[in-house]
């Protein structure tokens, strides 16, 4: 029984209150907090029992930290912007709060996905006796967590990691992003990066791609290779790994969109001057864009996101797939929210669930794989997250 406090209501806090809400006997208290609390009241008015709701800039230390005396949870659950990890982990370690999150710290003057920052915060924590849990999404998070359990169970080494994230849903919108859009169009836009022969290799965005064949009547889709922040905490943990890239399908409908917003200067996040007012691009066009939380009842489809794994078992080489596949009209049914969020949202849930409930301990700050993989692969099959696993 233990109090969680949720920073975030956009889709992705919609869906880790409503998960924590189906496990009573896990998080018996929980307040959702945003810097609109209008949002966290419409969530808490459509869930199965009473949850607190607050008001809070997750910003401003001072504001989380009164927050956080005032109703003392045992952990915070940070779905907020990738920008303020900091300030809630400052906030966290002032309070005596364990501390979890789905994206890696990224400064709002710049595109950069890396764990330093966050990594820093090592000593701290465990000097305090806390634990901070980073990446507990899907991916990062439940790929991590894939790779930790494919460790394990299937391989005496592993040499080449490909992830690969196919949304095959689709909204009906001329343009629209399933998250937050300045947090996808920045991950998108940025330049690409892969792990090989010990080294990384830099590319133009959305340069490289190849088709794959997707399981379960999804088919061939195009996937583009991308740069995401779970391959460097895995090629950091798994120093075996020869190869590891991340890759991702879009539409083509998508791309073009893309390919004019950048063109024209909308997706760039230098601020400008406009009629005396300083505007960053991005943003602005964040705030014309579709709202990824009104998506849910438009979109129609699956989603299947998975980890290819190579190496080496009993001496002879083994090629393997996990996988996941999620049915947004599923999700929207049992959550009210499209399956992008849900498979971010599900994840948090159980993370928290290993932390509060001792099945992962720990004090510092950890990725998903340095942690047991078996009772979180566990929780994903009960709690929404089914896996599938191919020999090949």
């Amino acid at each position: 029984m233990s109090r969680v406090l949720i920073i975030g209501a956009g889709g992705v806090g919609s869906v880790v209150v409503h998960k924590c809400c189906q496990a009573p006997e896990v998080f018996s208290d929980i307040m959702l907090a945003s810097r609109t609390k209008a949002k966290c009241d419409a969530i808490a008015a459509s869930l199965p029992r009473p949850i607190k709701t607050a008001r809070v800039d997750a910003d401003q230390v001072a504001e989380l930290v009164a927050l956080m005396r005032d109703f003392k949870p045992e952990l915070c659950i940070n779905v907020a912007l990738p920008y303020q990890d900091l300030t809630i982990m400052d906030a966290c370690l002032e309070c005596g709060v364990h501390y979890l999150d789905t994206a890696n710290y990224e400064p709002r003057d710049e595109a950069k996905f890396e764990y330093k920052w966050q990594w820093a915060y090592q000593e701290r924590f465990k000097k305090a006796g806390l634990m901070a849990l980073l990446g507990s999404g899907f991916d990062p998070g439940v790929t991590n967590v894939y790779t930790a359990w494919a460790m394990k169970n299937h391989f005496d080494e592993i040499h080449e990691l490909d992830i690969i994230d196919c949304n095959a849903g689709d909204h009906g919108q001329p343009f629209a992003t399933n998250f937050n859009p300045e947090i996808n169009i920045r991950e998108v836009t940025a330049p690409a990066r892969h792990w090989e022969n010990k080294q990384w290799i830099e590319t133009p965005a959305l340069s490289t791609a190849e088709e794959f064949d997707f399981p379960e009547g999804i088919g061939p889709r195009k996937i583009y290779l991308m740069y995401h922040e779970e391959l460097e905490s895995l090629t950091k943990h798994f120093p075996g790994l020869k190869k590891a890239r991340f890759w991702m399908t879009f539409s083509d409908n998508y791309l073009r969109h893309l390919e004019v917003l950048r063109n024209v200067g909308m997706t760039s996040i230098e601020p400008i001057d406009y009629n005396g007012q300083q505007i960053v691009p991005l943003q602005f066009l964040k705030a014309v864009l579709p709202d990824p939380g009104s998506l849910g009842p438009l979109t129609k489809g699956r989603t299947c996101i998975g980890c290819l794994i190579k190496g080496i078992k009993n001496g002879k080489e083994k090629k393997y797939y996990i996988y996941n596949i999620c049915d947004h009209g599923k999700c929207y049914e049992e959550v009210g929210a499209q399956a992008v969020s849900y498979t971010t949202g599900v994840p948090a849930m159980i993370g928290a669930m290993m932390m509060l409930t001792g099945a992962w301990k720990g004090t510092g700050v950890y990725n998903m794989e340095e942690l047991d993989p078996a009772p979180f692969m566990e929780k994903l099959n009960l709690h929404g997250l089914p896996w599938t696993e191919v020999i090949l």
